[in-house]
């Protein structure tokens, strides 16, 4: 197996992990509430959105790692395929 077709799958893998993270971070949003008007009998309310704001900050990280690692094995991939190109034969 060539370097690129590792390369290559190793970024797919890391892409439809950053795929699937990125729709569930899209489906705790859609039960996320711009305001809140509370009063004492809404604490459930309460605590459940601050239960979804954590879970947002615990998949935040791994959304941006996951985006910079796909970043750069695609600049990788596209440097190592440019070399190739200029050291060909003619």
């Amino acid at each position: 197996m060539s370097p690129m077709m590792m390369l290559g799958v190793l970024w797919a893998v890391i892409t439809a992990a950053l795929i699937i993270v990125l729709i569930y971070r899209s489906t705790l949003t859609l039960h996320e509430d711009d305001q809140l008007f509370l009063d004492e009998s809404t604490a459930s309310i309460r605590a459940e959105q601050e239960a979804l704001l954590k879970r947002m900050g615990k998949i935040t990280p791994i959304v941006n790692i996951l985006m910079v690692l796909s970043g750069l094995l695609i600049l990788v991939m596209a440097g190592m395929w440019v070399y190739a190109q200029m050291n060909r034969p003619f």
